[in-house]
């Protein structure tokens, strides 16, 4: 049995990387995924409400767990992602005037590129 500490603990820590999650819906670098999975795995350990909550939540609760359950993801969506990946990084190169940063962010949106595409599509 977790004590009511470790509980509020698991649960400070699943929302803060729901924030931060949502925070990488707008912004490129931070990784969304990851971090709403990390939540999920973060609430299920203090949570039962909340991980209910963020697993049919009707914004992101079915792609976590088609997710968390190999589904995998709709090609539509991996497209979308894609795109607007790396439109926002192109445009972040042009923007951003430091040239290690500039030559990081391919690097970067090349390694979320791979993750995405070697994931498994869903056929809906």
């Amino acid at each position: 049995m977790l004590t009511k500490t470790r509980r509020l603990l698991w649960i400070a820590a699943g929302s803060l990387a729901v924030l931060i999650g949502a925070i990488g819906v707008i912004l490129p670098l931070v990784p969304t995924t990851p971090l709403l999975l990390l939540a999920a795995y973060c609430y299920a350990r203090g949570s039962d409400r909340f991980h209910h909550w963020l697993l049919h939540n009707r914004v992101c609760g079915r792609y976590i767990r088609d997710y968390q359950e190999g589904r995998g993801i709709p090609m539509r969506t991996k497209i979308g992602t894609l795109v607007f990946l790396w439109g926002t990084i192109g445009t972040s190169m042009y923007i951003v005037d430091i040239l290690h940063v500039r030559l990081f962010l391919p690097v970067i949106a090349l390694a979320v590129s791979i993750h995405v595409w070697t994931r498994p599509t869903k056929i809906t």
